[in-house]
């Protein structure tokens, strides 16, 4: 089978599209033949070797953590799965991913793929739709009423943020680039601040409950975030290199998101899906044997847009 693979860690040209042997699921896992995977920022991190302390990966690596497919075999002890079974999932990061024609998973971390979106396309659903969720339900404990402020709303996280902020009845500002403010309110943000021309804490007409940051910024940038939050608010924070400094004197609670793998909440991002509330939304296809094309966009910062890494024959 087909796979993309790196050695040793570097640049993008060190992912290999090369020939392996077809894995063999093991007790607790499943075989996919994988319809796709996608390009997060992570994949990079962990290519060059920059993530090695909390992600230390066996070289030869195959990255690509999310993935959907179609169940093709059954390890030992596996239930409530069967061949033919079309599934997503967020795979563990430190494992073999899913850039390759087949990979062998956790049984544990699938659940069914949303019936109304293209398989291919459903591969973009399951880490960052759990960021998004865990970030605003888990850890700020978002509900109806609340004002919340989504910066750095362009990006995959945010678009699905901002979808399910608005279906739990917030009111959303999102901050984003011109480029992305049609599809953030469409998808249903009431406030859309153009970050390019406008200085968030001048533009924000009055605080936030919910301050969830999304974007590289500088940690003075961050602290101006988080005076925008009211008196016994949360600042959630999804940017390892950056954490989110609480503000003790007002009661404003800091967090800093590590998204897990979770097939409950999963599986509720796929209803929500089929019900036609929440929209995966794909910018671009590219086939597999052109990843480190991707990887390489993504190094000169000029990668824009979700993009779905399609196997071969999908």
């Amino acid at each position: 089978m087909k796979a993309v693979r790196f050695h040793e860690y570097g640049g993008p040209d060190v992912l290999r599209y090369e020939d392996v042997e077809q894995p063999v699921p093991g007790a607790g896992q499943v075989r996919l033949r994988v319809a796709a995977t996608t390009f997060n920022p992570v994949d990079d991190g962990i290519r060059g070797g920059y993530l090695r302390g909390p992600f230390p990966v066996a070289l030869p690596h195959t990255p690509g953590i999310e993935v959907s497919g179609t169940v093709d075999a059954l390890g030992d002890g596996v239930e409530g799965l069967a061949v033919g079974d079309e599934v997503v999932g967020f795979l563990p990061m430190v494992g073999d991913g899913a850039s390759a024609e087949y990979a062998v998973v956790p049984a544990e971390v699938l659940t069914r793929a949303p019936a109304g979106v293209a398989l291919a396309d459903a591969a973009a659903l399951p880490m960052v739709g759990l960021t998004a969720w865990q970030a605003l339900f888990d850890d700020a404990k978002l509900t109806a009423g609340q004002r919340v402020l989504i910066n750095g709303a362009g990006g995959a996280v945010g678009g699905y943020a901002v979808q399910l902020a608005q279906h739990a009845g917030a009111y959303v500002v999102a901050t984003a680039s011109p480029r992305s403010s049609e599809r953030l309110r469409s998808a249903g943000a009431d406030e859309v601040v153009d970050h390019t021309t406008s200085d968030v804490t001048a533009a924000l007409g009055e605080p936030v409950d919910v301050l969830l940051n999304l974007a590289s910024i500088t940690p003075e940038q961050l602290g101006a975030l988080v005076g925008l939050v009211r008196d016994g608010g949360v600042a959630v924070n999804t940017v390892p290199s950056t954490p989110v400094p609480a503000d003790e004197a007002r009661s404003v609670r800091a967090v800093d998101v590590f998204v897990r793998s979770d097939t409950e909440q999963l599986a509720h991002l796929v209803e929500l899906v089929d019900r036609g509330e929440l929209r995966v939304d794909v910018d671009r296809r590219v086939p597999l044997a052109e990843l480190a094309a991707v990887h390489a966009e993504a190094d000169a910062g000029a990668l824009r847009g979700r993009i779905v890494v399609v196997a071969p024959g999908a």
